[in-house]
């Protein structure tokens, strides 16, 4: 799905061809952090799951320091496009890590005598056919036909100019009817390869060879909890709409929010009655009642605020003080990014010797403390040589990263080992979602005191009667004005972090594991 959606932005030729592929990219990229939680969490116990867990999030927040630099560096001697083309090779080569590290059958990990084992819901004679699927036979119809789509597909959409330029193969990019990009013979081919290959997928026997197992859809959307699913996408998506296409200057939420919010509680409670009655929730409601669980959801809910004031506003502080490029500014965010990764690892280590409490409480008392200092940077506070807001920034990233791992480390111990991938998936949400809505409050809060702050200035024409196009009084009240705000901003997030702390504290606990008696190991209790 990423690597989809990269071809879909590295083609498109309009905003509408670019929104469509980063949505995509979206979708695939984070399928994947979740996953990557739970491997963790399957593969060391709750009391060692910290330092692997910093790791992770180290790895994942280096990427954020890392990505910028790259785009950069390819910017330097291509366009944007190549950044997106270059995902294809690397997706391939990732799926290609993958299919190779499959344990061969025979060889899966066997539990020991004594350990837990979870119920989880099954259809009826799901267990002998995961059995009979170890043995499928290769389809190769499908394989072709879905090949055939992809290739075709791909083609038509990406159009590489030394083909679609070619005298002898431009013809397969020319419209065959009128003017539409649909209607040229690659996008005819995939589409027809398509619709065979999704009624290739429909016949046959259920336990017929297939690639695409379409007549399982129906099943597998009950062992999914699919309407489940479904309610708790309309209620992330009438918040997200709320929020992100929200006015600051004229209020919170969007106009529409007047409709959406409703309508997602409305879809909040339809979500909560069918998660407590399915036999397969989704959403296990009972085990997030667990004060770990909910205080691992509410702390990234909070520190997803903070964090973004922080990505936004650092680089508008720089700019409007001490660099005039973007490149200038972001490199002074790379300061507290950098450090990210840093904390996180450092927070593995410690949340295993001081417990998930209080390492999240050191972290976010550290960035709390970072962002009070923030609010008193003066137009000098940044500029080349240190400073001394380069260690304000370097601590700020540092506290972020400090509770990365206790907070996953929190809900993966709460949850059932069946629900880990949901329970990292949740808690990338929380986070994500208290970014969209922290920046909105936030900015906000702090237009409220730009207006108030430029309520009081006079205009150039009284400030500088002989040149007020080119006033540099009112240029300097302008900037105070846009320093208030942004100081007001930091300061508010000082309050998001600092919640985070004090639910951490109050609620994170770690569940400790019994190993089990001779007897009770014995007996395979």
């Amino acid at each position: 799905m990423f690597a989809f959606g990269s071809l879909v932005t590295a083609s498109a030729q309009d905003l509408t061809g670019a929104v469509v592929g980063r949505a995509l990219q979206g979708v695939g990229g984070g399928g994947l952090v979740p996953v990557t939680l739970a491997i963790v969490a399957d593969l060391w116990p709750a009391g060692r799951r910290g330092i692997p867990l910093g790791v992770v999030g180290g790895v994942q927040e280096l990427g954020s320091v890392l990505g910028p630099l790259y785009g950069a560096a390819i910017l330097t001697f291509s366009t944007w496009r190549l950044i997106f083309w270059l995902n294809l090779p690397l997706a391939a080569l990732l799926a290609t890590g993958f299919l190779l590290a499959r344990p061969a059958a025979g060889s899966l990990p066997v539990e020991p005598a004594g350990a837990p084992v979870e119920a989880s819901p099954r259809a009826p004679g799901q267990a002998a056919a995961t059995r009979a699927g170890s043995g499928r036979t290769a389809d190769l119809p499908g394989m072709l036909l879905l090949g055939a789509a992809i290739v075709a597909g791909g083609l038509a959409v990406g159009a590489p100019g030394p083909l679609a330029g070619s005298e002898v193969w431009g013809v397969l990019w020319a419209p065959l009817i009128g003017g539409s990009a649909w209607a040229t013979p690659l996008a005819l081919v995939a589409l027809v390869a398509a619709v065979l290959s999704l009624a290739w997928g429909l016949s046959g026997a259920t336990d017929a060879p297939r690639l695409l197992r379409l007549r399982r859809v129906p099943q597998i959307w009950e062992q999914v909890d699919g309407l489940g699913g479904a309610l708790l996408a309309l209620v992330l998506a009438f918040v997200v709409i709320s929020f992100s296409a929200a006015d600051p200057s004229q209020g919170l939420v969007a106009p529409a929010a007047a409709v959406l919010l409703p309508a997602a509680l409305v879809a909040a409670i339809a979500l909560a009655i069918r998660e407590t009655r399915a036999p397969a929730a989704l959403v296990p409601l009972r085990q997030l009642r667990d004060p770990a669980a909910a205080g691992a959801l509410l702390c990234n809910l909070a520190i997803g605020a903070g964090l973004m004031a922080a990505l936004v506003d650092v680089p508008i502080f720089a700019r409007a003080t001490a660099y005039g490029s973007q490149l200038g500014a972001a490199l002074v965010l790379l300061r507290l990014l950098a450090a990210v990764p840093v904390g996180a690892v450092l927070g593995g280590f410690l949340c295993e010797r001081l417990g998930y409490r209080v390492t999240t409480l050191l972290g976010m008392a550290l960035t709390t403390a970072m962002f009070v200092l923030m609010g008193g940077w003066t137009a000098s506070s940044l500029g080349s040589g240190l400073r001394v807001s380069d260690p304000v920034l370097v601590g700020c990233g540092l506290g972020f990263g400090l509770a990365i791992a206790p907070i996953n480390a929190a809900i993966l111990g709460a949850v059932a080992a069946a629900r880990h991938g949901l329970a990292a998936a949740l808690v990338v949400v929380a986070r994500m979602v208290g970014m969209l809505v922290g920046i909105s409050l936030l900015t906000a809060i702090g237009l409220h005191r730009y207006y108030q702050e430029a309520a009081t200035i006079p205009s150039p024409a009284i400030l500088c009667p002989g040149h007020p196009l080119s006033c540099a009084a009112y240029n300097a009240l302008s900037q105070h004005a846009l320093l208030d705000e942004l100081r007001t901003i930091f300061l508010a997030a000082a309050v998001f972090t600092a919640a985070a702390g004090l639910i951490g504290a109050a609620m994170l606990r770690r569940h400790r594991e019994s190993d089990p008696g001779p007897m009770a190991a014995a007996l395979g209790a």
